[in-house]
């Protein structure tokens, strides 16, 4: 097995090692080192970055059943001896996320009663899922206050070994999921009382809680029995703050309010928006009953029908069926009715009660020369066809019937 330097130093970032192995991992080259300081994805958190003597470490992987750790590298090396180099800045913030995660786990167990079944440290936020199907979010923020409290506190926070049958007598979060010698991640709690947190894990941490910074709540998210929560904590929380901070004050110079009166602001503009909808539907559908007197009364005779044609702009499909209905609510009327201008041709036929047509024979005649298609029954029908010229569109509906 690899000798993991960061069990003892999660500060460490320079190391020397040597190469006991080459092989070839998801087409990479890869090593297999003597020891090494770069943590392998593993335990929800992703695994470092780097160099080995320059060239770039693109990950970390435990290979089972022996518990190397695979260095996959973006080149092959050319020595057996190396130095390894650790990507701080990505190592601290995984080290701010996951001691994060276990105060926030530690502070849903007690005040909540609700465990964490899983974790995942991601790119951009963190989550853990408790084993309760819904939270509220004062409760959340119950437990915030006290982890941020535990965080300014600057409690110390230590990882160290333990026996296999000395782990019976501590006060455990949860139980170990390996054999042999168990590493322990304890932060100290109150003066004189048991540990804040006592927990098995193989990750890297901070040394003292003060260096988490912050840890701020996101999202709460309900998954059956389970409840999600969304977190970031340090310099994640600061560039969250940053970047919600902005779009408040751009909003609000949008506006011309104060970021606080935002709720209001935009509940009078939905109401203003509602209020423009409900007037533009009302403009819409007397616009849709003076174009429908209009071309009923336009109409021309073809045979024993009289056909009604007109090719709109731009006109919504639920406008222009309700614009071929009305049409055909003249007696003796068929109605030809389309809109172009957008990515698709809509089309709508529809016949007046009693005439000798049949609208979906009249649909199928428009739509198969312009490459679309539709259905529908005798005496309403509707389609569509790819986008097309106006004018081809029209001439199309002159054409149509024959007879």
């Amino acid at each position: 097995m690899t000798h993991r330097l960061y069990y003892t130093d999660s500060y460490l970032t320079c190391f020397t090692a040597r190469v006991v192995e080459r092989l070839t991992w998801d087409g990479h080259p890869a090593v297999i080192l003597d020891r090494t300081a770069f943590y392998p994805t593993s335990g929800g958190q992703p695994s470092d970055r780097g160099h080995l003597s320059g060239v770039p470490v693109l990950g970390a992987e435990v290979r089972e059943p022996d518990g190397a750790v695979v260095h996959i590298l973006a080149a092959p090396l050319p020595d057996d001896e190396v130095t390894g180099e650790i990507d701080w800045p990505r190592r601290f913030d995984h080290m701010q996320q996951h001691t994060g995660q276990h105060l926030l786990s530690a502070a849903c167990e007690q005040l909540l009663d609700a465990d964490t079944v899983s974790f995942h440290l991601g790119a951009e936020v963190s989550t853990i899922d408790l084993n309760v199907p819904r939270l509220s979010r004062q409760a959340l923020e119950e437990v915030e206050d006290r982890v941020n409290g535990v965080i300014w506190e600057d409690r110390p926070v230590r990882a160290y070994f333990v026996r296999p049958e000395d782990v019976a007598t501590l006060p455990l979060r949860r139980p170990p999921q390996v054999e042999g010698p168990i590493r322990l991640v304890e932060v100290a709690g109150d003066e004189g009382g048991r540990p804040f947190d006592l927990n098995p894990c193989g990750g890297t941490h901070v040394a003292r809680t003060g260096e988490i910074g912050l840890l701020k709540v996101l999202r709460l998210d309900y998954r059956g029995q389970e409840t999600r929560v969304e977190f970031v904590c340090g310099g994640r929380a600061l560039r969250d703050y940053r970047l919600k901070n902005g779009v408040l004050q751009n909003l609000a110079a949008m506006l011309t309010v104060g970021y606080w009166e935002l709720p209001e602001a935009v509940g009078r503009l939905q109401e203003e928006a509602k209020a423009a909808r409900r007037e533009a539907r009302t403009l819409r559908e007397r616009l849709v009953e003076v174009e429908a007197a209009r071309l009923a009364e336009t109409a021309v005779s073809v045979g024993p029908l009289r056909v009604a044609r007109a090719v709109e702009e731009n006109w919504d499909p639920a406008d222009l069926r309700a614009l071929a209905q009305k049409v055909a609510a003249h007696p003796g009327t068929v109605a030809l009715v389309a809109s172009v201008g957008g990515e698709r041709v809509h089309l709508c036929v529809a016949c007046a009660e009693g005439v000798p047509a049949d609208a979906t024979a009249l649909l199928r005649a428009i739509a198969e020369p312009l490459g679309g298609k539709g259905g529908g029954q005798a005496r309403f029908a509707q389609g569509s066809a790819p986008a097309a010229p106006r004018g081809r569109v029209e001439e199309i509906l002159k054409e149509i019937p024959k007879t």
